[in-house]
C-alpha cells in the first residue's frame, strides 16, 4: 500500500519560477455518482507568497466527511479565491461527462475572473493526465496536468475538499427534497439504497439517466411513458439552478 504523504507546495514553487504569475489547483468530484451535478473546484494562490496552508489539508478522498467540512472554509481563506463550477445530470447525459467536466471548470473559471482574477501568466495545474478544460477555455491560460496532484499539491488539495464539501451540501438539500434515495448519505453514487430507491421510485430530474442500465429504474412506477420519452423529457430547469449555487461559492 502507497503510504499516504501530506500535501505540499513545491511543484506551485517551481510554476512561479518559470513565470507563473498565480497558480489555480484544479480537481473534480462527482465523476462516477448516478445523481447530481459534476462539480470542478478551483483554488488560486501565489506561488511566490502562498503562505502556510491549512493543517490537516489532504486530498478530499482521503478525509472524513466532518473533516472536510472543518477544513473547507479553512482552504477558501487559505486561497487568493475560490469557485465551484457544476454541470447538470441533464448536460451529462446530454453532451457526456469529460465534456461535462469541462464545462464545469470553464464555469468555475468564469466566476474567478468575475471577481478580479488575472489570468495572465497564470497556470491551471489540474489533477489528472487528461486535459480537459483547454477544449472549453476560450482565454489561452496554460493547463499543466499532474496525476495525484490532488494528493500531493496543496493548491489542488484545497480545491478537491472545496468542491467535495460544495457538492456534498447541494445533494443533502436535493435529499430533502426527493427522499427515498438516501442522497444525504451516498451523496448521488451507487450505494445500495440507492438502488432501491430507484426501483421503488423511478428516476428524478437529478438523476443521469443515460447511467441508468434498467428500463424499471428509467421510468416511475406510476408513469406510462416510455424509456425514450422519460429521456426526451427533461429540461433546462436545473441548470439555471446550479449555476445559482455555483455562483454562491465564489470566495475572494
Amino acid at each position: 500500500m502507497t503510504p499516504v504523504s501530506d500535501p505540499h507546495l513545491r511543484h506551485e514553487r517551481a510554476m512561479g519560477r518559470a513565470g507563473a504569475s498565480l497558480v489555480i489547483g484544479v480537481d473534480e468530484v462527482g465523476r462516477g455518482a448516478l445523481a447530481g451535478p459534476v462539480a470542478v473546484g478551483m483554488c488560486v494562490i501565489n506561488p511566490a507568497r502562498p503562505g502556510k496552508f491549512p493543517v490537516g489539508l489532504r486530498d478530499s478522498k482521503l478525509l472524513s466527511e466532518a473533516k472536510r467540512e472543518q477544513l473547507a472554509p479553512l482552504a477558501s481563506a487559505w486561497a487568493w479565491a475560490s469557485a465551484v463550477g457544476l454541470a447538470s445530470a441533464d448536460e451529462v447525459d446530454r453532451h457526456g461527462i469529460i465534456a461535462c467536466l469541462g464545462l464545469a471548470g470553464a464555469r468555475a473559471l468564469s466566476q474567478l475572473q468575475a471577481v478580479g482574477i488575472e489570468l495572465n501568466d497564470a497556470v491551471l495545474l489540474l489533477d489528472g493526465n487528461h486535459n480537459y478544460l483547454s477544449a472549453h477555455i476560450h482565454d489561452e491560460v496554460q493547463v499543466t496536468t499532474r496525476i495525484k496532484a490532488d494528493r500531493d499539491c496543496a493548491s489542488v488539495a484545497a480545491a478537491s475538499v472545496v468542491a467535495k464539501v460544495h457538492r456534498d451540501r447541494l445533494m443533502i438539500g436535493l435529499d430533502s427534497e426527493h427522499p427515498g434515495y438516501a442522497w444525504a448519505s451516498n451523496k448521488g453514487y451507487g450505494s445500495a439504497a440507492h438502488f432501491e430507491g430507484l426501483e421503488l421510485l423511478g428516476p428524478t430530474d437529478h438523476h443521469r439517466r443515460t447511467w441508468l442500465k434498467s428500463e424499471r429504474m428509467l421510468v416511475p412506477l406510476d408513469s406510462d411513458a416510455s424509456v425514450d420519452e422519460a429521456r426526451d423529457s427533461e429540461g433546462t430547469a436545473l441548470d439555471a439552478r446550479i449555476d445559482g449555487v455555483s455562483a454562491a461559492n465564489v470566495l475572494a
